[in-house]
């Protein structure tokens, strides 16, 4: 016996204001409610310490995740000078402290040292996985946790503002797998005070931004007034592939490509690239793929079956 998914298929993103102190797990878990959908992930995890910009899969839009998980990322955060903590955060034990406060020049020149490619050295208290453990996860019973330096980009780091002589305000646009504890922690460290973050917003993961973001009240609100409140605030799977092309097909090749078989593309619509891309039929994406020598090989094939809820935004408009 097949036994059904539980909930309804609803597919497309959703752009999560998330608060403070909430997990990135339980913001899924309750748009995932709200909406009463089959399946949610979320591209890139936010601490709880964290707010903002959360992008959250519905349905097949989690096929679409990795793709949104390596764009991009902008965010602004406040480091407090002084003290150096386990966890690079304010939720840590103080285990470094430093009497002299930078002045803003200071913090300004040590800039360029945090810009570009650089090697980083993610914080004990990540989620990064160690013989199959948590770093967190050890490092809360107590155990040493050695992580390995990694190479990252940061693309901007900028002073915006000192409220007082203890803090100072960031902004930054970062590569996937860059942390700002670790900036925080780093730019303590070359200043010779130490330092940690006391306040995190993250205001962009890829195409997705602050200003398309709504809040946990926001959401129940609209739930409460209808499904159609709902789902207006869904954006469309393809939202996440701003950054590759779209390749129109034909009704026959739209049938093949349903089977998972790669199709030649012809006349107006060949395209004049190769490498990843997205084919879609009168404005539904239908796979996911890479052009090779004039033909459509899919990797991933999308399946709305009788979706309660497919965004109505049509491809190229």
């Amino acid at each position: 016996m097949i036994r059904r998914k539980k909930g309804k298929p609803i597919h497309g993103w959703l752009v999560l204001d998330k608060g403070l102190g909430m997990t990135s797990t339980r913001a899924v878990g309750a748009v995932k409610r709200l909406f009463d959908a089959q399946k949610a992930g979320h591209a890139g995890t936010l601490d709880p310490l964290a707010t903002g910009v959360l992008p959250i899969a519905l349905g097949e839009a989690t096929k679409t995740v990795p793709y949104a998980v390596d764009g991009q990322k902008s965010y602004r955060f406040t480091v407090r000078f002084g003290a150096e903590t386990d966890t690079d955060d304010a939720e840590g034990r103080v285990v470094r402290t430093g009497e002299a406060m930078p002045t803003l020049p200071e913090i300004e020149a040590v800039l360029p040292q945090f810009t570009g490619e650089i090697e980083q050295v993610p914080p004990c208290f990540s989620a990064i996985k160690i013989d199959g453990a948590r770093a967190y996860d050890l490092a809360r019973d107590g155990e040493d946790v050695q992580l390995k330096p990694r190479v990252v980009m940061v693309e901007d780091l900028r002073l915006v503002e000192m409220p007082d002589a203890a803090e100072a305000v960031f902004e930054a646009e970062c590569g996937k797998g860059t942390y700002v504890r670790a900036l925080a922690r780093d730019m303590g460290r070359a200043l010779g005070c130490f330092g940690h973050v006391i306040a995190l917003r993250r205001t962009k993961v890829g195409p997705f931004v602050e200003a398309a973001a709504v809040s946990l009240d926001v959401l129940t609100a609209a739930s409460q007034a209808g499904e159609e409140a709902l789902t207006a605030h869904l954006q469309p799977v393809e939202a996440a592939l701003n950054d590759i092309p779209a390749v129109g097909v034909s009704p026959s090749n739209a049938a093949c490509l349903a089977k998972g078989q790669a199709v030649l593309i012809r006349g107006r619509d060949a395209p004049v690239m190769s490498g990843a891309a997205f084919a879609h039929f009168k404005g539904r994406i239908l796979a996911l793929g890479e052009v090779e020598k004039g033909s459509f090989h899919p990797k991933r094939v999308f399946n709305f079956g009788s979706a309660a809820s497919v965004s109505r935004h049509k491809v190229g408009t």
